[in-house]
């Protein structure tokens, strides 16, 4: 029997798959549980409107963290924080201080573990950071450390 998948089932498939299974652990286990329901030609047209929509909602999702990589490629965030000698700061910068300072600046809001920040900054200058915007892409972010 061909049965569609509402949840994820373990060696089964993941929810939205359509799979073969026997009939009686169809009807026995799988839809008295609300686990999957029957591959009709109803269905499978439902499933496939719901396939095309969220498509199209992750490509829309897509373009605009193309459009933000832009916007953040192209701006730089200044820090001021108190330092001492040498250019050492008292305390350090980290990613949440980036975080709310690129919300000051520039009126974007970016939530802080988004912020690629292998150890926290502990001195003036300015560094190259990545903020993780869309899954497998990223921009670089320009941070100026001063006194």
């Amino acid at each position: 029997m061909k049965v569609i998948l509402i949840k994820d089932v373990k060696k089964l498939g993941k929810a939205g798959d359509i799979v073969e299974t026997s009939d009686g652990y169809a009807r026995n286990y799988l839809f008295p549980r609300g686990l999957a329901k029957g591959a009709s030609e109803g269905n499978v047209k439902e499933l496939n409107i719901k396939k095309a929509a969220e498509k199209k909602r992750k490509d829309e999702e897509k373009e605009e963290a193309l459009v933000l990589v832009k916007r953040i490629d192209a701006i730089k965030v200044n820090i001021e924080a108190k330092g001492g000698e040498n250019g050492r700061l008292f305390g350090s910068i980290t990613s949440g201080d980036i975080s709310e300072a690129l919300e000051k600046q520039h009126k974007m809001k970016i939530d802080k573990k988004k912020i690629n920040l292998s150890s926290p900054i502990k001195q003036i200058g300015e560094y190259v950071i990545d903020v993780k915007v869309y899954p497998e892409i990223t921009a670089k972010l320009k941070v100026e450390v001063t006194i």
